[in-house]
């Protein structure tokens, strides 16, 4: 199990995005997308606590494999 002081970290690749959206459905405060083509816009690199599990869940859900997880970054103890 991963430290609860270590904090998800996400990258997105907006040249693999095709635009399916599931990113903002799944994660709206983490995720969104633009006006021009829908591709991801990433919100918060470093989400909080209480959007993680959805980040996560979101990760699993692009189509493309546009969002990735980066390494954790750690937080005070």
């Amino acid at each position: 199990m991963s430290d609860p002081r270590e904090r998800l970290r996400l990258d997105v690749d907006r040249d693999r995005c095709v635009g399916a959206g599931m990113c903002a459905l799944t994660a709206p405060a983490v995720f969104d997308q633009d006006d021009e083509e829908g591709l991801v816009v990433l919100l918060h690199p470093v989400p909080d606590d209480g959007d993680r599990a959805a980040a996560r869940m979101a990760v699993g859900l692009c189509p493309a494999g546009a969002i990735t997880l980066g390494s954790p970054e750690p937080t005070a103890p």
